[in-house]
């Protein structure tokens, strides 16, 4: 397994849509890209639900989920995550159960509050006033109908019902962590796009965690951006691509752009400044540079696990960055 000492490194995946390319071509790589981080050696491969952006193609999470676990064999597979306000939580247990009745032992079921869309795509979800308000009875009633039903229970999860599929909270703010702390269930916090209150959270959910059936001790995940290659200039060269779909998500619009040489002909001095703290926790570099800022990270969370997205514009590299990871890692 792919770790250094008790911290599992896992992957996270937007299945993005490069500009001018296809989405049957981003959805064939990310199944690659699952197979081929379980043969590295990562622990969980977990794929980000998002809608109506045409730099990503993982909008249909669960079906995804299910081509991404056929072609494995052990690597955990789940959501990172399912947004549940989008979703009837009746739905999404009988969907989880059914992915869990297929691979046993191997679903995540990630859940978080946000919509990951804008207000119309949201209304076209149609789920009328639902919001984040109603997030922790949602996260009840997908926990139940995947237990142990009742005799008397008359809506059912069917397959579902008995399969106890893990939840995850995933978060960007001490909501999450006061939620997974109070159900005793692991918390995921979101600092590859949101680096502002990861100790506050983290520190919050460590100090009221309750022990559940599921977890009996805090499991905290960090989400990191990392990029890997053989030196700092072209792993920061790589970078451009992930710092350009920043950039003008901020204008507007997600674009999916091959890498720059210079950035500074692209954005102004407020937008480097907002896009680069957006993206303050991120290990880019040669694998020295990065193994020595992952283990920083690690050293100020206290994560138990990092889970990672990368983000290149050549899916080769994208593969030779978690490939060179691995190898880090496991030194």
């Amino acid at each position: 397994m792919t770790k250094t000492p008790d911290v599992n490194l896992s992957v996270l995946d937007v299945a993005p849509i490069r500009k001018n390319g296809t989405a049957a071509e981003t959805l064939r790589e990310t199944i690659a890209l699952g197979r081929g981080t379980e043969e590295m050696g990562y622990h969980r491969y977990w794929i980000a639900e998002h809608h109506n952006m045409p730099a990503v193609a993982s909008s249909a999470t669960s079906l995804l989920i299910g081509q991404v676990a056929a072609v494995t064999s052990h690597i955990r597979v789940g959501s990172g995550g399912i947004m549940l306000p989008n979703h009837a939580p009746y739905v999404v247990a009988e969907q989880f159960g059914t992915l869990e009745s297929l691979h046993p032992g191997r679903i995540d079921l990630g859940l978080g509050r946000a919509r990951g869309t804008d207000p119309w795509t949201a209304r076209a979800l149609r789920r009328g006033e639902t919001s984040g308000k109603d997030f922790p009875a949602q996260v009840t009633e997908v926990r139940r109908y995947l237990g142990t039903a009742t005799p008397t229970q008359r809506v059912r999860a069917i397959p579902g019902e008995g399969t106890h599929v893990p939840l995850y909270i995933l978060g960007s703010s001490t909501f999450g962590a006061a939620l997974a702390a109070q159900e005793g269930l692991p918390f995921a916090f979101a600092s590859h796009f949101a680096p502002d209150q990861p100790l506050m959270a983290l520190e919050a959910y460590r100090d009221h965690f309750r022990p559940s059936e599921q977890l009996e001790k805090p499991h905290a995940i960090v989400g990191v951006n990392a990029l890997v290659a053989d030196t700092d200039r072209e792993a920061r060269r790589l970078f451009t691509t992930l710092q350009q779909k920043f950039l003008t998500h901020g204008r507007g619009g997600v674009e999916f752009l091959p890498p720059v040489d210079d950035m500074s002909r692209l954005w102004n001095p407020h937008e480097k400044a907002t896009v680069s703290a957006m993206l303050r926790v991120s290990a880019v570099g040669s694998p020295h540079t990065v193994r020595t800022q992952l283990r920083d990270i690690v050293k100020r969370t206290g994560a138990d696990e990092l889970i990672v997205q990368t983000e290149t514009w050549d899916f080769e590299a994208r593969l030779r960055s978690y490939a060179l990871l691995a190898e880090l890692w496991a030194d």
